[in-house]
């Protein structure tokens, strides 16, 4: 063996260890060789890129293969340059660390990291070594982004109001529902009121429910494929019957650890919402859906999702800053439980197309 240690790390520069837009970026590439090596060229790149790729399966063997990508930074440094005589230089027995910078691109239209079976959005740093008559060596390691919030986003702080009116079949009288909320923007762990006005004039009584789910949407070559996910889950007291109209208001706890909506990405959206219905016997339930925008927490003391849960490899420099004695003081949000919540897993549905199954796998990208 040659060469003993070839990696690549950065510096941390919040206890959550994410960047946004404009940060820089200061690490170094690490080599250890047991013995002196010539190299032709050391080379730093950064890069950030969406890609969406699913396989669809029909009956009968048939199956399409979906995929698009997109690229929204691409930098390339040389930390050593060939030389001009020789092609090659010298690098002598031990280990060499080679210190590197990178300013992020502060665009508005860089989205956060992602990552799903079907779609992802990356932000890597790389580090390529050459050497005369050998195999390019590589190392990556992924860095967690987070955009910036856009808060000219339409309607963000802007109250919001739906109506829906059902009438019952088969039993005399009708129910109306007026729901309300102060916003549409969220930060995790934000506590979200709703107010629901039900006006009960049939002979059922009904029971307001409310759902906070996710919506995850990938397109690719002018097709798209929708995922849900039941975040979590509530209920209020019972409307009786012919009881006219009475107010219900619930506290929902937006989870402290939702990742902030993708809204700026063409191939890949992750959007949030909230429905509310009216539970009613022997009759379809009226419901209303509204959008809901998680904003990502600029707090110190919020942790995201790191890339170990999304399967990447372990994200830069594990010694990083602990989290000051403030942020752990700060009281956690209300628990599922104390709003009467829990959390849902769905289990997998089928689907049709024309009367067709279809069947949806992923295609891994490297």
């Amino acid at each position: 063996m040659t060469i003993k240690n070839f990696q690549i790390e950065y510096d941390a520069i919040n206890s959550r260890n994410t960047f946004t837009n404009g940060d820089t970026i200061n690490g170094r590439i690490i080599l250890e060789v047991d013995k002196e090596i010539k190299i032709q060229s050391l080379v730093f790149k950064a890069k950030g890129k969406a890609q969406a790729c699913w396989t669809q399966h029909y009956r009968h063997d048939q199956s399409n293969v979906w995929f698009s990508d997109e690229k929204y930074y691409s930098i390339k440094q040389d930390i050593l340059k060939e030389a001009a005589e020789t092609g090659s230089e010298v690098i002598e027995k031990g280990q060499h660390v080679f210190p590197f910078s990178f300013k992020i691109p502060n665009g508005k239209k860089i989205p956060s990291s992602f990552w799903s079976i079907f779609g992802r959005i990356i932000h890597k740093l790389k580090a390529e070594l050459k050497q005369p008559m050998k195999v390019t060596r590589k190392a990556k390691i992924h860095f967690t982004f987070v955009s910036k919030a856009d808060l000219s986003t339409p309607g963000l702080m802007v109250p919001q109001h739906m109506h829906r009116d059902k009438s019952i079949v088969f039993s005399p009288g009708n129910v109306t529902m007026d729901v309300y909320i102060k916003k549409k923007g969220y930060i995790p762990g934000e506590d979200m009121k709703v107010t629901v006005k039900v006006n009960n004039c049939s002979r059922r009584s009904v029971q307001p429910h409310f759902v906070l789910y996710e919506k995850k949407s990938f397109f690719g070559a002018n097709r798209s494929k929708v995922e849900t996910r039941e975040i979590l889950r509530a209920k209020a007291e019972a409307v009786d019957s012919c009881s006219g109209k009475k107010i219900v208001t619930k506290v929902i706890p937006i989870p402290k650890d939702l990742p902030p909506s993708i809204l700026n990405c063409s191939l890949v959206k992750l959007e949030y919402k909230l429905k509310i219905y009216l539970n009613i016997i022997c009759a379809s339930d009226p419901k209303v859906k509204l959008p809901i925008i998680v904003l990502p927490d600029e707090s110190d003391g919020s942790l995201p999702p790191s890339y170990d849960s999304f399967g990447f490899e372990a994200l830069g420099n594990q010694n990083q800053p602990p989290q000051s004695p403030a942020s752990q003081a700060t009281n956690p949000p209300p628990s599922y439980e104390a709003f009467e919540m829990y959390p849902i897993f769905p289990s997998a549905e089928d689907q049709t197309e024309n009367g067709r199954t279809l069947e949806y796998r992923s295609l891994t990208i490297l």
